[in-house]
């Protein structure tokens, strides 16, 4: 993962006259509602994340690390936040306590709302990634469109906290071979996730309990997790998932 992020360098972002001139109708725009089968393969790592990174990658698109090696496995942290309810200091406590390193897909209106959070995701090691300007899905948008979702917040939070971001995730999961092209051509890797569960859902939240074994049981070698910063419940869980992890061999690695 490191080395796919170094070779996609937030330096290599185009200038909006330089992606002006990148001719993105040609390329397939068909959407992919990105989803999770059950089915998993010989590593424990779902067969649709497998099956993706190997049709996709080329692309640009991560959707779960190519490690096998059982000795250092290894996972993502990932939430998204699409507004705030009130949980992300305290998730940002705990990671400091546990010091690990986590990734935060933000929007437009959330970096606004919330700058000293942005501020606080970037001083303490995190990585601030971008979830667009304005949350539409983006195989619905023109080309125009698209580029403008990407290089405005882009532009707003590297004039607002001096940081350049370099992952995006795309909303709802909606993505599509000319989303993954436009992004790779702006400097960004497009992560999607290997493990989700419905977590999102602020009035309706899972037993710890569940979302305790929900969460860990989906562990595997090169995983993503994405979990929604929203929920109460995975705050509550997430001191308890991070040691799980970490018992059972898995690093919690840096994007």
């Amino acid at each position: 993962m490191k080395k796919l992020l170094a070779s996609i360098t937030a330096a290599a972002l185009l200038t909006t006259v330089a992606y002006a001139e990148q001719d993105l109708t040609s390329i397939d725009n068909t959407k992919i509602p990105w989803g999770l089968g059950s089915s998993k393969d010989s590593h424990g790592k779902p067969v649709d994340a497998v099956n993706a990174q190997r049709k996709y990658g080329e692309m640009g698109g991560l959707f779960v690390g190519d490690n096998t090696d059982e000795q250092h496995k290894n996972l993502w942290l990932t939430f998204d936040e699409g507004y705030e309810n009130g949980y992300t200091a305290k998730i940002l406590d705990i990671l400091k306590a546990k010091n690990v390193r986590a990734v935060f897909f933000v929007t437009y209106d959330y970096a606004k709302d919330n700058p000293e959070l942005i501020r606080r995701m970037i001083d303490e090691g995190h990585t601030v990634g971008n979830h667009t300007w304005s949350h539409p899905s983006l195989p619905e948008c023109s080309v125009d469109e698209l580029r403008d979702e990407l290089f405005k917040l882009h532009e707003y939070i590297k004039s607002e906290f001096n940081y350049e971001m370099y992952v995006m995730r795309p909303p709802m999961g909606e993505f599509s071979e000319r989303v993954l092209t436009c992004a790779k051509e702006l400097g960004y890797t497009t992560v999607l996730w290997s493990f989700a569960y419905k977590d999102w859902v602020a009035e309706s939240q899972p037993d710890a309990e569940f979302a305790y074994d929900k969460i860990t049981s989906g562990a595997h070698n090169g995983a993503i997790y994405l979990l929604h910063a929203v929920s109460k419940t995975n705050t509550r869980v997430l001191p308890d998932v991070i040691d799980y992890w970490r018992e059972n061999g898995y690093i919690i690695t840096p994007m």
